[in-house]
């Protein structure tokens, strides 16, 4: 099943269900619990972010080609960073640069991001896919000058990829039974049409369930926990020259079994004086 959030024209929030010929039918019910068909039509004003997450733990480095493109040593264990999920953002809503904590080198990370379904701790990698709600895409937009720039009160990946709107998910979830094998997806992330990133995840270096008996090791992992994969190859601040986002691209994250996030790019709006 694949599951849209969303906020009609009164304001609520509700749930509805994507069918192959792209009709929304209203589900009755929790996220975490059961959702049930109503057989009414979903009366959207706009799409939202799946979920609001707990929490975005993030995986850095996880494909093999992206350690090389950024000249890092492939990791031994996952490395894990956290977003805020203040940053998330919801699709076709955009992406803004930062202004006021000025950056001028904004990246792009199309990612699978996890679901993580009941509170678990201490999961087994046998186990893990068990804990599993769903999967959506992500991007992971990044600072990269925040990121790794002592100069700028930065040099930590936290802040550099926390800024409002840094975390983009959807445009839907899809429930874990409908992705078996998380490892099996093609992934692609589009510039104003353009391929940038294209992989399998097959390619990660640690895959979803190792994570997950990782995170969750003497470690509680909240129902609504999203876990951000890792990206492949291909970001900006690999290409030469870079390739930074700039206001008026659009970026598009692919990833098949799941649909399109796609996200403009504009300039966050200078503050007003107060007088």
């Amino acid at each position: 099943m694949k599951i849209v959030r969303y906020r009609e024209s009164a304001g609520g929030i509700h749930h509805a269900r994507l069918d192959p010929d792209g009709r929304l039918e209203l589900l009755a019910g929790d996220l975490f619990g059961e959702l049930v068909p109503t057989g009414e039509p979903a009366a959207v004003e706009r799409i939202l972010a799946p979920l609001e997450p707990r929490a975005i733990l993030c995986i850095g480095l996880n494909y093999r080609r992206h350690a090389a493109e950024t000249g890092a040593a492939i990791p031994t264990h996952p490395v894990l960073f956290m977003k805020s999920p203040g940053a998330v953002q919801h699709p076709e809503a955009p992406i803004t640069l930062p202004t006021t904590a000025a950056s001028h080198q904004v990246d792009y990370e199309g990612e699978l991001a996890v679901v993580i379904g009941r509170t678990c701790r201490n999961v087994s990698r046998s186990e893990a896919l068990d804990v599993v709600l769903g999967y959506t895409c992500a991007n992971d937009v990044s600072a990269r000058d925040w990121q790794k720039q002592q100069r700028l009160g930065g040099g930590q990946w936290c802040r550099g990829k926390s800024f409002d709107s840094f975390a983009p998910l959807g445009p839907c979830l899809v429930r874990a039974a409908a992705i078996p094998d998380p490892q099996a997806l093609s992934l692609q992330t589009r510039l104003n049409g353009e391929t940038v990133q294209a992989a399998s995840t097959a390619d990660m270096i640690f895959p979803v369930a190792a994570i997950i008996e990782f995170l969750s090791a003497s470690t509680t992992l909240l129902a609504g926990t999203v876990i951000l994969t890792g990206t492949p190859s291909g970001v900006g601040m690999a290409a030469d020259p870079p390739r930074w986002l700039r206001s008026g691209d659009t970026v598009e994250v692919e990833i098949e079994g799941i649909g399109v996030l796609r996200n403009p790019v504009i300039d966050e709006p200078i503050p007003t004086q107060t007088p």
